[in-house]
């Protein structure tokens, strides 16, 4: 996935650094959707990076292995990044197989998967993911944390460095592709649409790769709090603490937190109000 969105009306984007599509700006309201350019190869830069300097100087892990519907994983993570006042990382599950489908997409392209799986459309943009078998995770920066002020790309390649990084800690091999060290290199930036693509199988610049293949996108939404980037981890060994590994290649000082009851009644609210709406889901 890949795609980077900036602004902070209502109700527009989610786009990741690898749920891409074809080259067309798309507006709505004051959110602008970008995206990373497909690169040409992918080079292993995990080894570059520099540990001893991890992207938070701290950050609040969620493990929340309860497996909801996707309308209430997706109003979890929008009211994490409203109450978010430190970074964090929530690492969940489904309760049943979903699909996942971005802003932008058109619901004609997912009704076949009605079904046999949950859909659910993403605040963000991007193409379709399946759910079910992956590690899905949301980071949360509020804007009054350092690494707010990166540049939404820096943020979305260091994440995946540190996510590479815990890859080649349990024997992965994985690589960031075509990778580039920070401030050296300039991404190419194309405008995002959204329709009938699966996301896993058009990886873009700075998505995870192991032998040429993805294994891990993610879409960010910028706002006035913060930045939300949300991921998928697909067909790699998610066990070996994998979900451990990834927050300590984030944070030397990572501490256990549970999803409190405040959070969680505005998560309610939101997923029946919002995305368990067919009105919603069916936007177009």
């Amino acid at each position: 996935m890949a795609v980077i969105p900036s602004g902070v009306e209502n109700g527009a984007a989610w786009e990741a650094a690898t749920w891409t599509g074809r080259p067309k700006a798309e507006r709505v309201g004051s959110e602008r959707i970008k995206s990373l350019d497909a690169s040409e190869g992918a080079r292993d830069v995990s080894t570059s990076l520099d540990m001893t300097t991890r992207l938070f100087a701290s950050l609040h892990v969620y493990h929340d292995d309860g497996g909801h519907s996707g309308a209430m994983n997706m109003a979890v993570d929008e009211a994490l990044l409203e109450h978010a006042t430190v970074p964090l990382v929530r690492f969940y599950q489904w309760h049943s197989p979903a699909l996942s489908f971005g802003y932008f997409g058109k619901f004609a392209d997912v009704a076949n998967y009605a079904g046999e799986r949950h859909l659910v459309r993403r605040w963000t943009g991007g193409g379709i993911v399946l759910h079910g078998d992956d590690l899905t995770y949301s980071i949360v920066i509020p804007a009054s944390d350092a690494a707010f002020g990166e540049s939404s790309i820096s943020i979305y390649e260091k994440i995946h460095r540190a996510l590479a990084h815990a890859l080649n800690g349990i024997g992965a091999g994985a690589i960031v592709a075509g990778g580039v060290d920070p401030g050296h290199v300039a991404f190419a930036t194309r405008a995002v649409t959204a329709s009938g693509y699966s996301c896993f199988a058009n990886p873009v610049r700075a998505d995870v790769m192991i032998d040429g293949r993805k294994v891990a996108g993610a879409a960010q939404r910028r706002t006035r709090s913060g930045l939300l980037q949300q991921g998928s981890i697909q067909s790699v060994d998610l066990g070996n603490g994998l979900a451990q590994r990834f927050a300590k290649a984030l944070s030397e000082n990572c501490s256990e937190r549970k999803i409190n009851e405040e959070i969680l009644n505005r998560a309610r609210e939101l997923a029946q109000r919002k995305y368990g709406a067919d009105s919603w889901l069916r936007k177009c």
